[in-house]
């Protein structure tokens, strides 16, 4: 098992009803894995366009969580 940090923004954070929690993931789990597990526990996240970021750098769904890392969940963002 693997401990990493989640951090939610906006409405993510909202539907999920928390901003911060530190979970024990599968070894190789990947951060779209990890954002699916969310949608299923929190089904207010599943309608939306979320945008993953690991160790404050953005980051493909199938990018492997390393120990002790920070992953940052956030909805996509349009204007003008």
């Amino acid at each position: 098992m693997v401990l990493v940090r989640i951090l939610l923004f906006g409405a993510a954070a909202d539907s999920a009803g928390t901003r911060e929690a530190e979970v024990e993931v599968a070894e190789g789990l990947t951060a779209g894995e990890l954002v699916e597990s969310l949608k299923a526990k929190h089904p207010g996240l599943a309608g939306q366009k979320l945008l993953i970021a690991v160790n404050q750098e953005y980051v493909a769904t199938s990018t492997p969580l390393e120990p002790g890392c920070e992953v940052a969940i956030f909805t996509a963002v349009s204007g003008g």
